[in-house]
């Protein structure tokens, strides 16, 4: 089972001040808009994601559909064979994707330290 492409998502207290911190750790930025309050950084193949005022703790994301560098891949697993694949082995959802739906969708878990675990598809 193939998850996507992996980031970090980092909840934010101002945009500007993290995305200059992680500039100077060799990050650059490769997608977002600050004025939206969010930016996507990469180094090599290390991404996060700078987020204020979306989330209210950090986020590990899966990106199915996404290679490392956010590229479309041509073929992948939904996430909506994800979501019934842990839904299976019984797993507790904090938000589901809509299983009647096609394209872009996301749910969510949370593990057993309480950290929460994103799926979000953007392509179809």
């Amino acid at each position: 089972m193939e998850l996507g492409a992996f980031s970090v998502s980092l909840a934010v207290a101002d945009v500007q001040a993290s995305q200059d911190f992680y500039e100077a750790l060799g990050f650059e930025q490769v997608m977002g808009d600050a004025a939206q309050n969010w930016l996507i950084l990469r180094n090599g193949t290390t991404t996060i994601g700078l987020f204020h005022g979306m989330f209210d703790s950090n986020l590990l994301t899966f990106n199915p559909g996404w290679s490392a560098t956010a590229e479309p891949l041509d073929e992948f697993e939904d996430v909506r064979s994800l979501q019934k694949t842990f839904k299976e082995r019984g797993m507790d959802f904090l938000s589901e994707a809509d299983e009647t739906a096609t394209g872009p969708g996301s749910f969510m878990l949370r593990d057993p330290d309480g950290n929460i675990i994103l799926f979000d598809q953007h392509v179809g």
